[in-house]
């Protein structure tokens, strides 16, 4: 058994560190169906989230022993495949785990699940790192107040269990220690009070306040997406998004030029085709101006506050359109925009690569250009071949992604590797502190 000399926290996993109704779902109407029993409607698919799944087909589908075996092997076989993977982090985990694991806090797992798949969906997830202990149900140990007092540490000074079912909060009880209602999961506010529950929270923002009151969040991140107009960035950035928050990072959106009241002030005038006599160095110097605000209104504090801020372009549109495009000069656009930006760049930045004639076909046939995107062929060659100097100067930061291909298959390429850069990023900083 480990050792803790300060606070242990220990948590259930569905409907308390993930969503995992999708899955769960998905696997219970499997199972009906193999078994042959009428399929649950979602109601009542809700009751199948906490229990062991033994308890859940004899009590919630009525089925006999023999029948609940074949039904939980069917349920088994096909979470195993893919179940377990139709997942979501909840909001504000994966920052209430790190602040934990910051404060040098015990973190445990309880939950009723078998080993293996909760492994595999920490693992997935990249969650295990800000875990101390996973302790599972198993064929001698099903019981939740058994599987707490395993996953406890000795020696802590205090103890909470944070879970969302009445088993949770019943079990931390029995096992002698405080419990935490998660009421934003799969029980009510009512079940968990009647179980017992010491404190209940209605969202991970309200956990994260009770148990880490002043601490200062983990940096998030700053990530941008750049590429030539009709490369397909708002669709990556919607497809981008919502993998994000399947992990559990929490995103903010913004662009530029934009982003802040002052910001989108400026944009209606860069862009706007009732300015066409603008110049060159006018044009660099307004996009300069409203990235000076966006870095200190909205990129550095989402990004202290620990989210990730997602931005549809960044400085490297301006070092592409106006150092090539317009013919300023790259170094010379780098260094109008270096007061602006002071030293914040992403720590990834995705780039679309697409042919700039394919490109403007896309862009134009979508709406009507606006001032920059009426521009010359000549002008989309010198922006691609700006940006690319950019890739050669930092290849380290930029992703570079075929943007040839199919929008979904894009989309699954620029997950995986944004994924591993935000998780590589939340390790060093962990191994940091």
């Amino acid at each position: 058994m480990a050792l803790c000399s300060g606070r242990a926290v220990i948590f259930d996993l569905d409907g308390t560190l993930t969503q995992s109704e999708e899955g769960i779902f998905n696997c219970v109407r499997h199972a009906a169906r193999a078994v042959g029993a009428p399929v649950p409607d979602d109601t009542a698919l809700r009751e199948y989230i906490g229990p062991p799944l033994a308890y859940s087909f004899r009590a919630f589908m009525g089925l006999d022993d023999e029948t609940a075996e074949r039904a939980i092997a069917a349920f088994r076989e096909r979470y195993h495949r893919v179940g377990l993977f139709e997942n979501r982090v909840y909001p504000g985990i994966r920052r209430l785990l790190r602040t934990l694991k910051a404060r040098g806090d015990y973190v445990g797992v309880a939950t009723g699940k078998h080993g293996d798949a909760t492994r595999r969906i920490l693992d997935h997830f990249g969650l295990s790192p800000f875990i101390d202990s996973v302790c599972c149900a198993t064929d001698a140990r099903s019981e939740k107040v058994d599987i707490i007092r395993a996953v406890l540490p000795e020696n802590c000074r205090e103890a909470w269990m944070v879970g969302d079912r009445r088993f949770d909060m019943e079990g931390g009880k029995a096992a002698g220690i405080r419990t935490i209602g998660a009421v934003y999961g799969y029980g009510t506010l009512e079940e968990l009070q009647k179980a017992g529950a010491d404190v209940c929270v209605e969202s991970v923002q309200a956990l994260i306040d009770f148990l880490c009151p002043g601490e200062e969040p983990p940096r998030g991140a700053f990530l941008s997406i750049e590429g030539l107009d009709g490369s397909g960035k708002s669709t990556q950035i919607a497809l981008l998004t919502d993998a994000l928050d399947r992990w559990g990072f929490e995103v903010t959106h913004s662009r530029e030029p934009g982003g802040t009241r002052i910001g989108e002030m400026l944009r209606e005038i860069i862009l706007s085709p009732e300015n066409p006599e603008m110049t060159a160095e006018t044009e660099a110097l307004l996009y300069a101006a409203g990235r000076a605000q966006h870095v200190r209104e909205l990129i550095r504090p989402t990004v202290a506050s620990g989210r990730v801020l997602l931005c549809d372009r960044y400085v490297d549109s301006s070092v592409a359109y106006q150092g090539g495009g317009r013919q300023l000069g790259v170094q010379r656009v780098l260094d109008i925009n270096a007061m602006a930006v002071d030293g914040t760049l992403p720590l990834a930045t995705v780039y679309l690569d697409i042919n700039h004639e394919a490109a403007l076909k896309r862009r134009h046939a979508a709406t009507s250009p606006d001032r920059i995107e009426a521009e010359s062929d000549a002008f989309f060659a010198r922006v691609e071949q700006a940006y690319r100097e950019l890739i050669w100067r930092d290849p380290e930061r930029f992703i570079v992604v075929d943007a040839s291909q199919p929008p979904e298959v894009m989309g699954e390429e620029i997950a995986q590797r944004v994924i591993q850069r935000l998780v590589e990023d939340e390790l060093h900083a962990s191994s940091a502190c």
